[in-house]
């Protein structure tokens, strides 16, 4: 890919996406997965540009999502109701409305009291709400704590007892549908036996579930699974599909699984040019016209991201923090990274950076957030234009007291 040409092009900083690894992705999963009926509900948080949605809706994906906002934009990408999923711990009520109105597969409920919200307010509409429950099978996934969900410390999800509890009230519910359970132990996950074993205790749930005539038509598995970073041995997609299937036999039951960095996070690229360097003693700094409001995985999670200059100067290297213009300390892409010496305009590229980068990003310091454009067969085309000034006070400028 020719980052300097679409550098100058588009400007720094910028996010690019390869629409071309995506599918490749994509489809590497959905084959796995090939023996059974399934549904490969991508999880919009991870990338929630429309053309990005509208790219795996076109796949023929559905969509997990986690607001009534990825709601909307999943169905203005193209996905179908019938595919889309709605999650999340704290819905309000507008929300529960709209996507009952919206007649989506179901709500993911993840306590008793968001399924005695989501029936009083069915009841309300006169209709009957699909439902699934969210079940947090206790496992550790062995990942960042930032990251992990499948635990009783998390704030995801409910106990095996409690759910039980809960299809018995939506089966006897006449505005409640139990068509599905739910499970997801964590993201970046690189072992597989955490995996099986929250597959195992939900499908043996299922199992305890159909003893009482609660016959489940939707196993969601989730997303989480890992991508090489650094030097991180992952999961392959076979082997996921292989383990999460081998303990739902006897089950007639489709698989929902819910991707979201697997498909997208190394196809993006976050492309920043240098400032200048600044020496402090014995520390050199190079400094960037990105910043972590532009991407904030490393200033939140210490993540790593590798990072590849684009310059002419190929001659010895030496340990820099890569720093950002952001009146914090926390603002860096990287702490004591191998490069050249760079000079005003040099490129930088920061790999693995499309999953949980634009979408974490804000305003501060009154920062415009990037443009973002997509390749895909070789040609770039921009898929959100660069924010303005104007537009970050837009909502503010006519309130001026």
């Amino acid at each position: 890919m020719d980052f300097k040409t679409i550098a100058n092009e588009y400007k720094t900083p910028l996010y690019v996406y390869d629409l071309d690894h995506m599918t490749k992705q994509y489809e590497k999963l959905k084959e796995a997965f090939r023996g059974r009926k399934s549904i490969m509900a991508y999880a919009v948080k991870s990338n929630s540009n429309l053309s990005v949605v509208k790219h795996f809706a076109d796949l023929g994906s559905g969509a997990d999502c986690v607001s009534i906002g990825e709601v909307r934009r999943a169905l203005a990408a193209g996905v179908a109701p019938y595919k889309v999923l709605f999650s999340g711990v704290g819905k309000n009520d507008d929300e529960i409305r709209e996507a009952i109105e919206s007649d989506i597969l179901y709500i993911n409920v993840e306590s008793e009291a968001e399924l005695g919200r989501v029936e009083l307010i069915a009841k309300e509409l006169g209709k009957v709400s699909r439902i699934s429950v969210r079940v947090n099978p206790n496992i550790d996934p062995k990942t960042h704590p930032y990251i992990s969900t499948g635990l009783h410390d998390n704030k995801f999800g409910v106990e095996i007892d409690v759910a039980k509890r809960m299809y018995i009230k939506a089966k006897n519910s006449e505005f409640l549908d139990p068509v599905g359970i739910h499970f997801h132990i964590g993201s970046q996950l690189t072992d597989l036996k955490p995996i099986y074993e929250a597959s195992e205790i939900v499908a043996d749930m299922v199992r305890s579930l159909h003893a009482i005539d609660i016959e489940l038509k939707f196993f969601d598995i989730g997303g989480g699974l890992g991508i090489q970073y650094d030097d991180e041995s992952t999961i392959e997609p076979y082997d996921y599909a292989q383990a999460i299937l081998g303990t739902l036999k006897g089950l007639d039951i489709t698989v929902i699984c819910e991707p979201g960095r697997f498909l997208t996070g190394n196809a993006g690229y976050f492309l920043t040019k240098v400032l200048y360097e600044k020496q402090n003693g014995e520390k050199r700094f190079v400094v960037v016209d990105g910043a972590m409001n532009d991407l904030a995985r490393p200033s939140l999670y210490n993540a790593y991201h590798r990072i590849e200059a684009i310059t002419d100067n190929d001659g010895e290297v030496s340990k820099a923090d890569v720093v950002g213009p952001v009146c914090e300390s926390s603002d860096f892409f990287a702490k004591d990274c191998e490069l050249p010496m760079l000079e005003h305009n040099d490129l930088l590229v920061v790999h693995s950076a499309g999953a949980y980068g634009f979408g974490m990003g804000s305003n501060y310091n009154t920062r415009n957030r990037s443009a973002e454009v997509a390749v895909k067969g070789g040609e770039v085309r921009l898929i959100r234009k660069r924010e303005t000034y104007e537009d970050l006070i837009a909502l503010e400028k006519d309130l001026l007291g």
